[in-house]
């Protein structure tokens, strides 16, 4: 039980260090005269992220290379099924602009990479894994779709509605820590660092003592609960009505996790794939494909039918996942 109560306190404190780290960057950015639309964009597509971040890199250092694995594909998983689903439960999600619109097929492109490289070994006979060479090229697709992302913002000649619910983003205050931004930036690195360490130590405990696999930890467990920052974005967007934001922050949030996250462990320490891990990056790559029917075809929209059906998948995919350890 000891275990399970250090998880969630190393969560905790992720996701606090996390919140204090982001706050703190956003306002010495803003201090150097950087745009607040900028700033809103590593806020929702990337803030969010940190917590996986920092248990990849962790995962990796420990040699816990499942669990950091797990955490990364679960936590995708999770967006776009847990989190899209309950958010579309409270309203239905449409896309209105088109930088959102130009994510949704690069998130899928980028998945499409992943799901590859995993295949690529067991094609050959060998073991599945993400070795080093292949994270470098993540990385570099990562830059490249960074490019794309500042092109296409340069060349709208409309106003894009996720960029004006960017700039009013509830979680970017500019007078609240405007005098303590370096302690925050300083006491978010230090959070970080001491959460992901717990909670990568509380995971392999809860692995060896329940006889669950380290990859099942992550992908269930610690995924849900790094996603915590996702989906209070997502359900302030729906309430407040901003379906692009809500999109927006789980298609970015995945983006950085597969591109930034996966092969940040990956450089460290090449991460072979555990069992069921290529059927987990199937799911993954599922669920993408099927935001294109969903909003490229017919009235695009996801609407409360389609958030129960996502709901259910979720959890049915979490069971069967329990059940086959």
């Amino acid at each position: 039980m000891l275990s399970v109560g250090g998880l969630f306190l190393g969560i905790t404190i992720l996701i606090g260090g996390g919140y204090l780290l982001v706050h703190g960057a956003s306002e010495i950015a803003t201090k150097l005269g950087v745009s607040p639309l900028l700033i809103g964009l590593t806020v929702v597509g990337f803030g969010t992220s940190a917590p996986e971040l920092i248990i990849n890199i962790t995962g990796a250092l420990n040699d816990a290379t499942s669990l950091a694995f797990g955490n990364v594909i679960g936590s995708n998983i999770s967006n776009l099924a847990l989190i899209l689903g309950a958010a579309a439960l409270m309203a239905p999600i449409t896309i209105q602009g088109t930088l959102v619109r130009r994510e949704v097929p690069l998130l899928l492109l980028a998945t499409s990479v992943v799901l590859v490289m995993a295949l690529d070994g067991p094609l050959e006979g060998q073991a599945a894994m993400i070795s080093r060479s292949e994270s470098i090229v993540l990385l570099v697709l990562f830059c490249i779709f960074l490019y794309i992302s500042v092109m296409d913002i340069l060349a709208l000649r409309t106003p894009d509605p996720i960029l004006a619910d960017i700039q009013d983003n509830p979680f970017i205050d500019k007078h609240l820590f405007s005098r303590y931004r370096w302690l925050l930036v300083f006491s978010g690195t230090i959070l970080l660092a001491l959460g992901g360490e717990i909670t990568v130590r509380s995971g392999m405990a809860i692995s060896e003592s329940f006889g669950i696999s380290e990859a099942v930890v992550g992908l269930i467990f610690i995924a849900v609960g790094t996603s915590m920052p996702e989906l209070a974005t997502s359900i302030i967007a729906v309430v407040r009505k901003e379906s692009d934001l809500a999109l927006g922050n789980i298609v970015g949030s995945n983006i950085f996790n597969t591109l930034i996250v996966l092969p940040a462990g990956g450089v460290i320490s090449q991460i072979p794939i555990p069992a069921g891990g290529v059927g987990d990056i199937i799911l993954s790559w599922f669920l993408t494909a099927l935001l294109i029917p969903i909003f490229f075809l017919g009235d695009g929209r996801l609407d409360r039918r389609l958030g129960v059906i996502l709901l259910l998948a979720y959890f049915s995919y979490v069971f069967l996942r329990i059940y086959l350890e």
